[in-house]
């Protein structure tokens, strides 16, 4: 573990240098070897000014190309890992999960499916476009307008959906 969190400082410090940061990092054991999955994502709105969906606000091949050079050089420098592994960087995807409440204040407008630990109003599985966070609860709004107002707490996972 203590490992891991000095192979994700390292990994912040590159992201950062590209105005990015880092979405999430795994180091396991898979069928072809060690695999570290450090997964970047563009910093938030009010940093980069940008639209939710915009070219702006996504992350590029070239992105996780120069973070996958600079970490790579920068884990063998400071000799980070002391087995064989495959370094692969990516972006969290167009159906990316949201954890925080930032996630659905950025992604507003966007179509999110949300599932709650507890039923509330008599389910555990919505999907809605976010409206945003307020006093706490995660705001979605159904085809017709109808709101449901879903506490984060409860949330046990959520997601963007693709829209095409």
């Amino acid at each position: 573990m203590e490992r891991l969190d000095h192979v994700r400082e390292l990994a912040e410090r590159v992201a950062r240098t590209y105005g990015l940061e880092i979405f999430d990092v795994q180091f396991r054991r898979e069928a072809p070897g060690w695999v570290l999955r450090v997964v970047v994502d563009r910093q938030g709105l009010a940093d980069t000014q940008a639209k939710p969906g915009s070219p702006a606000d996504s992350v590029g091949v070239d992105d996780c190309r120069n973070v996958s050079s600079d970490l790579g050089a920068l884990l063998d420098v400071e000799d980070a890992i002391d087995r064989a592994y495959t370094l692969e960087v990516s972006s969290p995807g167009l159906d990316r999960p949201l954890r925080h409440a930032g996630d659905y204040e950025r992604f507003r407008g966007r179509l999110a499916q949300v599932v709650t630990a507890e039923p509330v109003e008599g389910q555990t599985h919505f999907r809605g476009r976010i409206q945003g966070i307020d006093a706490g609860d995660v705001v979605l709004a159904y085809e017709g307008g109808r709101q449901v107002r879903v506490p984060l707490a409860l949330v046990s996972r959520a997601r963007l959906d693709v829209e095409f």
